[in-house]
């Protein structure tokens, strides 16, 4: 009876889940915004996928995420159960804050996510078309207020990028950064400013109840769902992604990277992640490894060249 109690023991024992580790993610800015919408929602797709037994986000605010990369960078290091996510918006603070700590002092894992730019003005606004907008912007580039997130991030870029491609200086252009997206979209409605750009998600609900009106939208190729030409339609030749991604900490063997990197590819494949990116209207843009880790380098080199354009870095 005792080897049948103990046969049935190591029965049930091995039929537990193997979760590979217990996750502590940090999210590096305010609840709310996309990296901690990225953060808890892998918490969420981990736990369910029983890829993780129990995963807890940390809320680290502050200067595009460099205060959080700077912190995760020192106390994290050689801790294989500590991520962090971060994305496009991080590598321009990186630059404009002259960061002493970089994307170099963490262990990149996998780009996740993309989302692209919309340009929005109000409803009642006298510009209807990215044309409209492009014309005023070369009559008077200061006239033009643009109304986006963080000095140096992704719609600030986009921005330079849009008056590159229109024959205007980008160190003219009248940018007005805001610290979050309730902050932007109230002064977008509010007429505070000329146009919005932001993420399409940020704007998505206001475009559907009619306050806000789509010029245009940075893809490639229009997306589904979204009344509005491409910024190449409409004349602008430019496009561009705000994507996000996972790190892991400084300091851990290549089986430490390796198991890591496994927990992810099995979540990328999952069907809760693949919900998430429908429900939240995510590009699928995963990348990992050495192919991530090389495309993370020019990313880095081609911001640096656009903040030098903008003037944002000398």
């Amino acid at each position: 009876m005792k080897h049948t109690f103990i046969a049935t023991l190591f029965a049930a024992t091995i039929a537990l889940p193997a979760y590979a580790a217990d996750y502590t993610i940090i999210a590096p800015a305010a609840p709310g915004g996309g990296w901690d919408q990225t953060a808890r929602s892998l918490q969420t797709a981990l736990q369910q996928e029983k890829i993780s037994g129990n995963v807890q986000v940390q809320n680290v605010p502050g200067a595009g995420g460099t205060i959080g990369l700077a912190q995760f960078s020192s106390q994290a290091a050689g801790n294989p159960n500590s991520l962090i996510v971060g994305g496009y918006v991080m590598v321009g603070a990186i630059l404009t804050n002259k960061s002493p700590v970089t994307l170099k002092d963490v262990t990149p894992i996998a780009r996740l996510t993309g989302e692209y730019e919309a340009v929005v003005v109000p409803a009642a606004s006298e510009i209807k078309t990215m044309a409209d907008l492009v014309a005023a912007l070369k009559k008077d580039p200061g006239a033009v207020s643009w109304g986006g997130g963080s000095a140096g991030g992704t719609d600030h870029i986009a921005v330079g990028l849009i008056a590159k491609a229109s024959g205007v200086d980008p160190t003219k252009i009248n940018y007005v950064a805001f610290s979050g997206g309730g902050e932007a979209l109230a002064a977008i409605l509010g007429g505070q400013v000329t146009a919005g750009v932001s993420s399409y998600s940020e704007f998505e609900s206001q475009v559907k109840s009619g306050t806000l009106r789509v010029l245009a939208v940075s893809s490639d190729k229009r997306i589904d769902g979204v009344d509005a030409p491409t910024l190449k339609e409409a004349g602008t030749d430019v496009t561009i992604q705000n994507w996000r991604m996972v790190a892991a900490a400084p300091g851990l063997s290549a089986e430490q990277v390796a198991a890591v990197t496994a927990d992810f590819e099995k979540l990328h494949s999952s069907a809760t992640w693949q919900e998430t990116l429908k429900t939240k209207g995510w590009a699928d843009t995963y990348l990992s490894g050495d192919a991530f880790k090389a495309q993370l380098e020019k990313d880095v080199a081609a911001t640096e060249g656009i903040l030098k354009d903008i003037g944002l870095v000398q």
